[in-house]
């Protein structure tokens, strides 16, 4: 039923090499069959690297769930993720990207907000949300802001731009710290005790909102954030959840009653230290033993040939004079190589590692007897040979002999 139900809302996440399967493979087979629902879209983000480098499981240049989870919560790296998605163009995850989103962001805006709100409350207001009397400008002005931040977000979130979404969510946080500094409580609570009172009230209303607005994103924060502020009947945002209840329009209104009792403060976001992020680097592409991805042994030798075996082999040095990434191949760039007695055209699949330009010129080994292949369309008229190290990265062989020249 999940996926033939009249009511069912498909969308495919996907990666963008998967796009030709999902867009026009896939729909068509569920078109074949007649029964199924189709996706309505199919967003495909770009790729994501770590720390400048290509993600490899096999080399441990990764960042494993089970590890992260001994030393953080989940909604620090469900936050970072999210505001540096390859929504448009690869991007690259790095720690120490990581550390300040967590401690400028998540710590100095949204946590710092949320504190400075819930104390304010615990001591200048018994506890409680104190009621709005004689609203100012300012207050006005940001309960009206606020009003505007489900739809604002909301849309985001609905055409799939989901970093877009978590900004302006950081937004309404950011909103709520410049509106506390600007109506100073700390001095109308004995100049003006309403006044420092309407700014309490208003706080918490913001506070409110972020609690459901967050939770796409910040899903254990939001939690504990509701219960700092003992704010019940939030509906759940997973499949099945309660159909009644505080949902997302809701948050643009007043959510917290006057009088309403709060729970207990906490802080909401610790700061990252640096020592605990260099922790997390040196797991980069280390071993179970410790040892990193350089102290790995080399591939093994293959299996032994006979010598004329490796004579009928005829390979010969030659320069690259043309050189163009191939349309729609995320791998090949098709060259042009002189050897010499003619000119070859050779596809490489080497597009994640060289650029066209910096090819041309570039002295190269070619196998000049290897059978003419099509790939993607295109005649590929031998191979160009490359050294791969352990990492997988690529380097052109070079000599000084002759274009032509026989490599023995």
């Amino acid at each position: 039923p999940y996926w033939q139900a009249d009511d069912t809302r498909l969308v495919h996440f996907i990666g963008k090499d998967n796009i030709v399967f999902h867009c026009l493979m896939f729909p068509a087979m569920l078109m074949a069959h007649g029964n199924y629902t189709l996706p309505e879209n199919v967003p495909a983000n770009e790729f994501l690297n770590i720390e400048g480098d290509k993600l490899s499981t096999s080399r441990n240049w990764a960042v494993w769930l089970h590890e992260y989870l001994e030393d953080f919560e989940p909604d620090l790296l469900r936050y970072a993720l999210a505001t540096m998605l390859p929504e448009t163009k690869d991007a690259d995850f790095n720690w120490s990207e990581f550390q300040t989103r967590v401690n400028s962001e998540l710590a100095d805006v949204l946590g710092n907000f949320v504190n400075r709100t819930l104390t304010f409350a615990a001591r200048f207001a018994d506890g409680k949300v104190p009621e709005l009397v004689d609203p100012s400008d300012a207050d006005r002005a940001a309960l009206e802001e606020l009003a505007t931040f489900p739809d604002r977000t909301g849309k985001a979130y609905d055409t799939w731009r989901k970093s877009e979404a978590v900004f302006e969510t950081m937004a309404l946080a950011r909103l709520g710290n410049k509106y506390f500094n600007d109506t100073e409580p700390w001095h109308t609570r004995k100049s003006d005790p309403q006044a420092c009172a309407n700014t309490i009230h208003v706080s918490l209303q913001i506070c409110a909102a972020l609690s459901v607005l967050m939770e796409p994103a910040l899903p254990f924060s939001s939690a504990r954030l509701r219960g700092m502020l003992n704010l019940e009947g939030v509906r759940a945002s997973v499949p099945g959840g309660a159909a009644e209840g505080i949902g997302w329009d809701d948050a643009g209104k007043t959510l917290l009653q006057p009088g309403h009792a709060l729970g207990e403060a906490g802080i909401l976001f610790t700061k990252i230290e640096d020592d605990v992020i260099e922790e997390q680097k040196a797991k980069l592409g280390a071993t179970p033993d410790g040892a990193s991805d350089k102290d790995q042994p080399y591939e093994p030798v293959k299996d032994t040939i006979e010598y004329d075996d490796f004579a009928k082999l005829d390979f010969r040095m030659g320069t690259i004079v043309e050189a163009e990434e191939m349309p729609k191949s995320k791998k090949l760039v098709k060259t042009v190589v002189d050897l010499g007695f003619e000119k070859r055209q050779i596809l490489a699949g080497i597009k994640e590692h060289f650029k066209p330009e910096e090819l041309i010129g570039k002295r190269v080994a070619v196998v000049a007897n290897l059978a003419p292949r099509k790939m993607m369309g295109t005649e590929s008229q031998g191979m160009i040979l490359m050294a791969e190290d352990r990492e997988g990265a690529l380097f052109l062989m070079n000599s000084g002999g002759e274009n032509g020249s026989v490599i023995r």
